[in-house]
């Protein structure tokens, strides 16, 4: 059976993307044109959107895409990202070992700010909803509070469901949150549960394409998520509404994969170097620096150099000399590697390889190679190989190969331009998949979208799958989204070992309550198990 996706390029669409007809062989079994467009709407955010928001939606900036908070917390904590100690560089009281090799505590820097940048964006949703606001924004709002709140349950379990400004309120489960969660987004979408057949007809949440904000499929991509984990937060699986509600995302709403023919220029085109690539295409335009109206995001935090700052993950993962290769304003900061394990799984012919990693010898703006003078091997060249030396105290300056799926851009700043999606169509095939997978007991009920991804990657389709299979793949597709912890926890692998981490204490599975929020709460905060 086939599904047939047609990319019809409209309005704003034609500046930045160049797109052709796209094929997935997919499970549904009917064919349709859909047309891609914002509908007027500024992808900004125009009110559906507008002023009123602003300051709720700016808050999901902090810790989403740098090396604090929510990223830091859900990336360095997994088995395919590190942040190697080079000598003085990047020890920073021993936090980036912690978080790697789950010895974390409740005094721990990175994940104080996962609680404060939650409970800062609920706090801005709380008094935007005090305030007069029609009923889509309302809608909208509280969606996004209960992201935030995802955020919390899924980092500490239990937390405080606080909904006016300056209230307080007692400690609540992990079940009375995800409750919590799953009824204001119920409730936004009108409809008392997710089934195969829902309605959304009462929504007051529409279904206008503004990448900033959220709609329908977006709300939808949220209760997928929080359904998906289900069984780790309250154990009891909930496969069956996982699956509906990513369906419901791919049979109706207009988001494509974006594949052959989905392009965008190269922002980091150097022009004297031949080998760089003129246009960005598929998997890669997803994250590019100018993918602000890519076809496959849902929606995203938005990012920009000049007014909305915070996604560096140029400054975090490349060397210091790398400030020549890109013309970059200042020098990077030579910390976040990729396990070379993780980085040898890949096929040497999937796209995904090329557009998330950056390996081998670097060269400099005009490809002439890039030198290291304080090189600790000898060799001056700059030369990102697979292998790392050790964790820490001395690790190789140019040890491990570097993150490079939100890529980069000739001439930026610290900040970059990228938005970075927190629900996406290839995520929401990867819940389907797995969704119905489990509920039937049978992983090879997840080859149709597996083999949608592998074929948008230039890979030839899978004939079987099981479940660590499965993580291998989703693990590609999903690299540098803040995805890999929670992967791990719910596939039972969190406690297993790999590359300089052996701790399997299953409390780790959840964050320490924060001690200063504890010390400041007179007694109305107590501690995770473990800690």
């Amino acid at each position: 059976m086939k599904q047939l996706f047609k990319i019809t390029c409209l309005s704003t669409m034609l500046i930045a993307f160049s797109c052709t007809d796209l094929e997935d062989e997919l499970e549904d079994s009917f064919t349709e044109d859909q047309q891609f467009s914002n509908n007027g709407v500024s992808v900004g955010g125009g009110d559906g959107g507008g002023g009123a928001l602003l300051a709720p939606f700016a808050r999901l900036r902090a810790g989403t895409a740098g090396n604090t908070g929510f990223f830091a917390t859900n990336t360095v904590t997994g088995d395919d990202v590190a942040v190697t100690q080079k000598g003085g560089d990047w020890f920073d009281g021993g936090i980036w070992i912690q978080l790697h090799r789950h010895t974390y505590g409740s005094t721990h820097d990175r994940v104080n700010e996962l609680w404060n940048d939650a409970y800062a964006g609920i706090g801005e949703c709380n008094t935007s909803l005090s305030n007069s606001l029609n009923a889509n924004q309302t809608a909208q709002v509280r969606a996004l509070r209960a992201y935030f709140y995802w955020r919390l349950m899924d980092g500490f379990g239990r937390v405080k469901i606080i909904t006016s400004p300056g209230a307080d309120a007692p400690q609540s489960s992990r079940q009375e949150v995800f409750d919590f969660i799953e009824s204001e987004l119920l409730d936004v979408l009108g409809i008392s549960a997710v089934t195969a057949s829902m309605n959304l007809s009462g929504s007051d949440l529409n279904t206008e394409i503004s990448n900033y904000r959220i709609n329908q499929y977006a709300a939808l991509g949220i209760l997928a998520k929080l359904y998906l984990n289900a069984e780790v937060y309250t154990g009891t699986p909930r496969w069956e509404e996982a699956q509906w509600a990513a369906e419901y995302v791919l049979d109706n709403s207009p988001y494509q994969l974006c594949a052959d023919g989905c392009s965008v220029p190269n922002q980091a085109k150097r022009p004297s170097v031949a080998s760089d690539p003129e246009t960005l295409e598929g998997y890669a335009a997803v994250f590019a620096p100018n993918n602000e109206n890519n076809p496959e995001i849902i929606w995203a935090a938005e990012y920009d150099q000049t007014g909305a700052g915070g996604m560096n993950f140029n400054m975090m993962t490349l060397h210091g000399p790398s400030q020549l290769t890109w013309g970059l304003d200042v020098q990077p900061w030579n910390g976040f590697v990729v396990l070379e394990e993780f980085y040898n799984s890949f096929e040497d012919d999937d796209l995904r390889k090329e557009a998330n990693f950056l390996q081998g010898p670097q060269t400099d703006f005009n490809g002439d190679p890039l030198l290291d003078y304080a090189a600790d091997d000898g060799d001056l060249v700059i030369d990102y190989k697979p292998n790392i030396n050790e964790l820490e105290p001395n690790a190789w300056r140019d040890g491990g190969v570097r993150m490079k799926k939100f890529s980069f851009a000739l001439f930026q700043r610290q900040d970059m331009n990228n938005d970075y999606p927190i629900v996406r169509l290839g995520d929401v095939h990867l819940i389907r998949a797995e969704a119905m997978a489990r509920a039937q007991a049978d992983w090879n009920m997840a080859l149709p979208d597996v083999n949608a991804l592998r074929d948008r990657a230039g890979l030839d389709p899978l004939a079987s799958l099981t479940a660590d299979s499965f993580l291998a793949e989703r693990g590609k597709e999903m690299f540098q989204e803040s995805s890999r912890r929670i992967d791990l926890i719910r596939f039972g692998k969190y406690e297993d070992t790999w590359w300089e981490k052996t701790d399997s204490d299953p409390n780790k599975r959840i964050f320490p309550i924060p001690q200063a929020q504890i010390d400041a709460s007179n007694g109305s905060l107590t501690q995770n198990p473990g800690y």
